[in-house]
């Protein structure tokens, strides 16, 4: 809860530091004294929009520091565990805000810097403030469906609702995607179909085409080579006049004669058998080849044809020759991704259907939770009009079907009222008055109030069109949800501001160069003549004194 609030240099304020108790306090004054601008300079600090004009005229900066025991908030302390900004065993969260002169705002948690969007998220878990305009909002559908989750109290069913109708809008979103480049891929499918088959049936390996290229230049040489390989072989080894491997023998021979007289022939006469060695292995080996070569026109026209083939495919797909089988595996892969697509597409709207179901399931089940809270909701705020001076007034939530699902369910709410006897329940924003609208407002925001897990509510002048038994009514409803909850209430109403644990009272003072407003806890004396100026003006009299004392007392 709110345990101390520090201002500074905001609007029309010096200087404010006030102490705030738990229970119910109410917050009185002089019609233009600034009885609400405590509770517009505690939303600046969580975070509400800023502006330059807020910092008291002279000042360079606004200041605004909130102090909270958070001991028995868990949301908030989770939250604050997770940003990393509470110690384990910390009670108090301090909340500050800086506005300076020229515009610029800086915001602090627990001394930390942080964005003013942060803080906006982190506020819900400290205070709840009911405008006086919050009547207005009333008659807004997505207010209505707010208000009637907010005193079901089912946020688990309202979370799965949420997440099941996100987790089914992203996958069809993704179908969506997949429907939409169907024909692209039906088109590429195809095209590529045809010629992963071609390339299939060619089956070019990696490396063959050199191959084929090296036996088709031998194939169609192989006449030229048999005959000048014969030739050379003949010329080697086998001549019927002389042969190179004759003469190698025949100078052998001289030199082995002439190494009688001279020994050292004999290295050259090694060499020639060395030689003559070689060239009779030579010999042999080029046989061998000769003996093996034939000519093959089938085999030639067959590698003729291939590498024909892998030329005009080649140039089909701007790839060499030798890069083929590159591309063909390129092309395969792409295939089977397009096959993959198929299949992902019809396992997609498997899950699409899945996620549809889930969705319903969720929605359904808060659709329930609400239809239950709906009529109880209905008996209790008829109740409470009928208290509140509206004695053959009649409320009803009436739930219907959307059009389309959204991330809140499936239902449409709608609020219906009837304000005299003999006429039928009809759209609130039709039949209520100003002043009818703000009783059932208030009643509203009372029991919503009493579901909400929020600490601290404040209700900034919420009575505004009330009066006399109807606004004692208000101030023990107020006073009843106090004994639990803290509440702030800024009231010009003597009956609401009676019902108070406690009570402040903020006043306005002017001199020649500024204005001044304060805020101060009143005494039990001090707050009797207060009641007695609510009650009777600027001239109070002993009645009026003895009639505040009743109203406290009472």
């Amino acid at each position: 809860m709110l345990t101390q609030l520090y201002v500074k240099d905001f609007a029309i304020v010096e200087s404010l530091d006030i102490e705030v108790d738990p229970g119910m306090t109410t917050i009185t004054g002089e019609t233009g004294a600034g009885k609400s601008i405590s509770i517009d300079a505690l939303s600046l600090c969580l975070g509400s929009r800023a502006e330059a004009s807020m910092v008291r005229p002279g000042a360079d900066k606004t200041e605004v520091c909130a102090t909270f025991n958070i001991s028995q908030i868990q949301s908030a302390k989770n939250w604050l565990l997770e940003q990393d900004m509470l110690e384990v065993d910390q009670q108090e969260c301090i909340v500050r805000r800086v506005i300076t002169a020229e515009g610029r705002s800086r915001a602090y948690i627990n001394g930390a810097p942080v964005p003013a969007q942060l803080l906006r998220s982190f506020a819900p878990h400290l205070v709840n403030i009911h405008g006086q305009h919050a009547h207005q909002l009333l008659l807004k559908p997505d207010y209505q469906l707010s208000l009637v989750d907010q005193f079901a109290g089912h946020k688990h069913l309202l979370a799965q609702t949420t997440l099941a109708y996100q987790g089914w809008n992203k996958l069809k979103q993704e179908l969506k995607k997949l429907d939409e480049e169907q024909a692209q891929r039906e088109a590429r499918y195809q095209l590529l179909e045809y010629q992963v088959a071609e390339l299939d049936e060619f089956a070019l390996q990696e490396g063959e085409f050199k191959e084929v290229e090296a036996e088709h230049k031998r194939l169609s040489n192989s006449v030229t080579l048999l005959t000048d390989s014969q030739q050379c072989y003949g010329l080697l080894y086998e001549n019927d006049e002389q042969t190179v491997v004759g003469l190698v023998q025949h100078i052998q021979q001289k030199l082995i004669d002439l190494s009688r007289f001279d020994s050292g022939l004999g290295n050259i006469t090694q060499m020639l058998t060395d030689a003559e060695i070689q060239l009779k292995e030579a010999s042999y080996e080029l046989r061998d080849y000769i003996e093996s070569q034939e000519p093959d026109p089938e085999r030639l026209n067959l590698l003729d044809e291939r590498l024909s083939t892998a030329l005009e495919l080649a140039r089909k797909h701007k790839v060499s020759p030798e890069d083929l089988h590159i591309e063909h595996a390129k092309l395969a892969a792409e295939l089977n991704e397009i096959k993959r697509c198929d299949e992902a597409n019809v396992q997609l709207q498997i899950e699409v259907e899945n996620a549809r179901e889930q969705y319903w399931q969720a929605a359904n089940a808060l659709t329930e939770s609400r239809k239950e809270s709906a009529e109880k909701l209905s008996e209790l705020i008829t109740a409470s009009m009928q208290k509140l001076n509206m004695k053959q007034g009649l409320f009803k939530v009436e739930l219907s079907n959307c059009e389309k699902p959204t991330k809140n369910g499936s239902d449409n709410i709608e609020f219906l009222v009837c304000a005299n006897p003999g006429q039928p329940l009809q759209a609130m924003s039709k039949v209520a008055s100003g002043g009818e609208l703000s009783r059932i407002s208030l009643a509203i925001q009372v029991l919503t109030a009493e579901k909400s897990e929020t600490p601290t509510l404040i209700f900034d002048e919420v009575d505004v069109g009330i009066s006399g038994p109807t606004a004692a009514v208000v101030g023990q409803m107020l006073r009843q949800i106090g004994e639990s909850t803290q509440v702030i209430c800024v009231t010009h109403l003597p009956q609401v501001a009676a019902c108070g644990h406690q009570q402040m009272q903020v006043s306005k003072s002017n001199n020649a160069s500024s204005t001044q407003t304060t805020m101060v806890k009143l005494t039990t004396e001090q707050r009797i003549e207060e009641l007695a100026r609510l009650l009777g003006g600027d001239v109070i009299t002993k009645n009026t004194l003895e009639n505040a004392r009743e109203l406290l007392v009472g």
